[in-house]
C-alpha cells in the first residue's frame, strides 16, 4: 500500500496503526534512497531519523507545536509528512524543494537552517514567546550529538535549563559520543520513565506528600535527593539535569511506539526536558550504515553499488594531496578541520599524519583560536573550512588571527557558488568580510597549479593571517597557450588593449573565453587576473589604467567585495574611463546548479559577452 500518496498533512498519520506506521517508515526509506541517488543530498542523516520524524508528527500538532531541526539537512521525512511528497522529486533542483528546512516552503518549517548548533537557542526563543503570549503548545528542538560539539549549543543549554519554559530538546545520538548507560536495569528504567503514566503517577505522589502536615515539603525534598543519587548511580548521566533539564532516555530511536510514549511523557512536563535517543545513521541502506560519513552529503550514486556517479580531480582533493606532500618535508605543518575531513580533502592527511591532524568538531570559532595557539608554539597550522562555515568565526579571525600577527593559514573551500546546497552554503561572503580585516593576505587561484603556488606562498613567503580560497569541484579548462605567472596578477592578451576584463578565481576561464571572442571580432580585449586579491597590488591597478573600458566580474557579493575595492583604487589613481562591476547583488543565492547560478548572475562567458556588449552599445 502506498501511504505517502495519501498524506497531505501530519494529521493523516495520527490514526495509523503501529504496523501501518512501520510500513510507512519502510516506504519513506525507499523514497529517500531513490531520490537522493538521482538528485544528491544528505542521505545517512535522513535515514537515521525516519521513525523519530513519524513519532513527532504522531504526538504533536505541527505547526501549532513547533519543531526546530538543527542544521536542517535531516528534514526529508519531515517534508514528506507535511504535504510535500508530490514535489519531493524536485528536492535540491532549481525551482524545487530546498534540501534544508525552509519557511518559504511550508508553515511546518520554522527556521531556515543550514548551519549547526542553533536549534536550542532558536527553540528557547520560540518557547519564551509562546509563554509570553499564553500559548500552551510545545516547542521541540532536534539536535544531533555532532552538533553538540558546537559552543552555541552549550550556551543555549545553559540558558534553557533554568528557564522553566515548555521546551523539549531531543538529542539524536547516532555515534555513541555520550557515555553509554550501564546494563539492562538502566535500559528498562529509561523506557519505564518515559511512559505518560509515570509522569501522572509522579505528579500525584508529589502532590500527596507535599500535603502531609509539618514534614511534607521536607520529606519530598529528601525523597528527591535519594532518587537523584540512585538515578545517578544507574545512569551516570547527570550533566543535563545539572543544567536544569528533566533527562529522559536513552530511548531506541527506531522504535516508533517507544518514541511516541516518550514524547507523550515529555509533553506532560511543564519544564525543559531533554530526551536522549539512540539511532543508527544510514539506517536501512547497507552502504550508508557501513560508511555514514561518505553518505552524509553525497552526489548522485548507483543504488545497487553505492558508488558515486561522478568522480575525478577537484580542488579539495588537490589541496589534500599537496598538504600531504609538504607535511612530509616539514614537521611543523598541522591540519585542522571542523568535522569536515572528508569534505575538505584531509582524509589522507588524517591517516598519514595522525599526530598533526586535529578534528575539533563543529567548532569553527575554537578552530581559529586553537590555530593561533599552535602558531604561537612554533607550528604552521592550516585550517581547512568551507567558506560559509568560516562566517561563524569572524571575531576570532579579527582578534585571535590578524590582531595577534601570528602565522596561520585558512584553506577556504567551497568559495563562490556551491550549487544545490542553497542559500546557507553559498561561499560568496568571505571576500567581503575578509576585505575589512587589517594585516591579512588572501589568494584566489584559478587552477590546480595556482592552488599549489598559492599555498607555497602562504606557508613560506607570507607572515600573519593568510587565506587561500578555492571553489567546489574541478578546475575550468583554459586554452593551451594560457600561461600563469603566479605573480600577484597575470595579464592574458595585449596589455595595451582598450577593453580590459578583470577577475579572479575560477571564472578566469570564462573571462578568457569572452576575451577571445571579442578579439576574434576585432575588439581589442585583455584579461587581468588577480592571483592575490588582498591586499590589492597597486601595480595591477596601474596596469589597468591604460584601458578605456574596464569590466570587473566577481563570483562573490558586490557590497564590500574586491570589485568595489578595485574601483576605488582606480579612481584614487586618476582613472577617467568607464568602469563596470558585475557581482552578486544584495540578495541570497538560491539552490540551482553552479552553471545556472553563473548564468543568472552573468558570470559565465556568455554573460560577460552580454554585459560588455550592452555597455559598448550604450
Amino acid at each position: 500500500m502506498n501511504y505517502l500518496d495519501k498524506i497531505e498533512s501530519p494529521a493523516d498519520i495520527k490514526n495509523l496503526s503501529e504496523i501501518e506506521l512501520e510500513a510507512l517508515a519502510q516506504e519513506i526509506r525507499e523514497v529517500l534512497i531513490d531520490t537522493v541517488s538521482k538528485n544528491g543530498g544528505h542521505l545517512a542523516s535522513n535515514l537515521g531519523v525516519v521513525e523519530l520524524s513519524i513519532a513527532l508528527h504522531c504526538v504533536f500538532d505541527s505547526p501549532k507545536d513547533q519543531i526546530i531541526w538543527d542544521v536542517g539537512h535531516q528534514v526529508y521525512t519531515h517534508k514528506l509528512l507535511t504535504g510535500r511528497y508530490k514535489d519531493f522529486s524536485t528536492i535540491r533542483q532549481e525551482g524545487g524543494l530546498s534540501g534544508f528546512s525552509c519557511p518559504r516552503e511550508s508553515a511546518h518549517d520554522i527556521f531556515y537552517s543550514g548551519h549547526s548548533s542553533t536549534s536550542i537557542s532558536a527553540a528557547l526563543g520560540v518557547a519564551t514567546a509562546k509563554d509570553l503570549a499564553g500559548d500552551k503548545h510545545t516547542t521541540i528542538a532536534v539536535i544531533g550529538d555532532g552538533a553538540l560539539t558546537g559552543g552555541l549549543a552549550y550556551e543555549a543549554l545553559n540558558n534553557a535549563g533554568r528557564s522553566g519554559k515548555r521546551l523539549i530538546v531531543i538529542l539524536n545520538d547516532n555515534e555513541m559520543s555520550i557515555s553509554k548507560n550501564v546494563g539492562s536495569v538502566a535500559r528498562y528504567l529509561a523506557v519505564l520513565r518515559s511512559k505518560p503514566g509515570y509522569f501522572r503517577m509522579k505528579a500525584r505522589t508529589e502532590k500527596a506528600i507535599n500535603k502531609i502536615p509539618f514534614i511534607g515539603k521536607s520529606l519530598s525534598a529528601q525523597i528527591f535527593k535519594l532518587k537523584t543519587r540512585l538515578k545517578n548511580a544507574i545512569y551516570k548521566s547527570t550533566f543535563f539535569e545539572n543544567l536544569g533539564f528533566r533527562y529522559m532516555g536513552p530511548i531506541d530511536g527506531h522504535n516508533i511506539a517507544q518514541l511516541s510514549e516518550a514524547l507523550e511523557g515529555a509533553k506532560m512536563v511543564n519544564a525543559p526536558v531533554l530526551l536522549h535517543i539512540n539511532t543508527i545513521k544510514g539506517k536501512g541502506y547497507d552502504f550508508a550504515e557501513k560508511a555514514p560519513s561518505e553518505f552524509h552529503g553525497i552526489s548522485k550514486f548507483n543504488i545497487n553499488t553505492g558508488e558515486p556517479l561522478m568522480t575525478g580531480a577537484n580542488f579539495s582533493a588537490e589541496f589534500g594531496k599537496f598538504l600531504c606532500e609538504v607535511a612530509a618535508k616539514d614537521k611543523r605543518i598541522c591540519a585542522i578541520t571542523a568535522a569536515m575531513s572528508l569534505g575538505t580533502g584531509l582524509e589522507d592527511f588524517r591517516k598519514t599524519y595522525p599526530t598533526r591532524f586535529f578534528d575539533v568538531g563543529i567548532a569553527e570559532e575554537h578552530a581559529i583560536t586553537f590555530a593561533s595557539g599552535l602558531s604561537r608554539g612554533g607550528m604552521i597550522p592550516i585550517f581547512a573550512v568551507y567558506s560559509s562555515f568560516l562566517q561563524r568565526g569572524f571575531d576570532q579571525l579579527v582578534h585571535d588571527g590578524a590582531l595577534q600577527g601570528l602565522h596561520m593559514i585558512l584553506a577556504i573551500d567551497r568559495a563562490g557558488f556551491v550549487g544545490e546546497d542553497g542559500v546557507s552554503h553559498q561561499g560568496i561572503f568571505d571576500t567581503a568580510f575578509l576585505n575589512g580585516i587589517p594585516n591579512i593576505t588572501v589568494y584566489a587561484p584559478a587552477t590546480y597549479k595556482g592552488l599549489k603556488h598559492a599555498f607555497i606562498q602562504s606557508i613560506y613567503h607570507e607572515d600573519g593571517l593568510v587565506a587561500v580560497r578555492y571553489p567546489r569541484g574541478s578546475e575550468n579548462a583554459l586554452p593551451p597557450e594560457t600561461e600563469e605567472e603566479f605573480t600577484p596578477f597575470d595579464v592574458y592578451g595585449n596589455q595595451d588593449a582598450e577593453q580590459l576584463i578583470v577577475t579572479y578565481g575560477r571564472i578566469f576561464a570564462h573571462a578568457v573565453s569572452a576575451c577571445d571572442t571579442f578579439n576574434a571580432q576585432g575588439v581589442s580585449t585583455a584579461v587581468l587576473k588577480l592571483n592575490r586579491i588582498i591586499p590589492m597590488d597597486l601595480e595591477a591597478v596601474k596596469t589597468a589604467l591604460s584601458a578605456k573600458r574596464i569590466f570587473f566580474f566577481e563570483e562573490g557579493i558586490r557590497a564590500g567585495g574586491i570589485g568595489e575595492r578595485f574601483g576605488d583604487l582606480l579612481l584614487e589613481n586618476g582613472f577617467k574611463g568607464q568602469y563596470t562591476l558585475t557581482a552578486v547583488p544584495d540578495e541570497f543565492v538560491i539552490h540551482a546548479s553552479v552553471a545556472s547560478q553563473m548564468k543568472r548572475y552573468r558570470l559565465d562567458a556568455e554573460g560577460m559577452l552580454e554585459v560588455i556588449s550592452e555597455k559598448n552599445d550604450g
